[in-house]
């Protein structure tokens, strides 16, 4: 089979391709995807990323001094102060939620896959 394509291609080569209305909609849907993934992976990098940081800052506040009464909590733009087990829950909600994020991601990029596996 690998030679008969071979020769196609010989003949091909020389002459003009013809490549069908459906065949270019295949290839773009194909670069489409491919790209998505690509930009799927860094974000899906970057959440976990976040992800270590937070659990970085749980463990340390775990480890604080329990003479600390305020722990600041960076929201938007401005730090407000709580307390370390205000500060705790909060981290710990926000770690649910971005590894909630990271999961749909992780899905999306997997059906991704899938409509490119049956594109080739």
């Amino acid at each position: 089979m690998f030679t008969k394509m071979a020769a196609t291609m010989k003949k091909t080569a020389a002459g003009d391709v013809n490549i069908t209305f459906e065949d270019q909609q295949k290839i773009k849907k194909f670069a489409q995807n491919t790209s998505r993934i690509t930009e799927l992976k860094e974000e899906i990098e970057v959440k976990k990323k976040q992800l270590q940081n937070l659990e970085d800052v749980c463990e340390d506040i775990m480890l604080a001094d329990d003479n600390c009464l305020m722990t600041p909590y960076h929201i938007g733009d401005v730090f407000i102060n709580h307390s370390q087990e205000e500060t705790q829950e909060m981290l710990e909600e926000a770690k649910k939620n971005l590894q909630e994020e990271t999961d749909a991601l992780e899905s999306r990029m997997e059906s991704i896959q899938w409509v490119l596996a049956d594109l080739k």
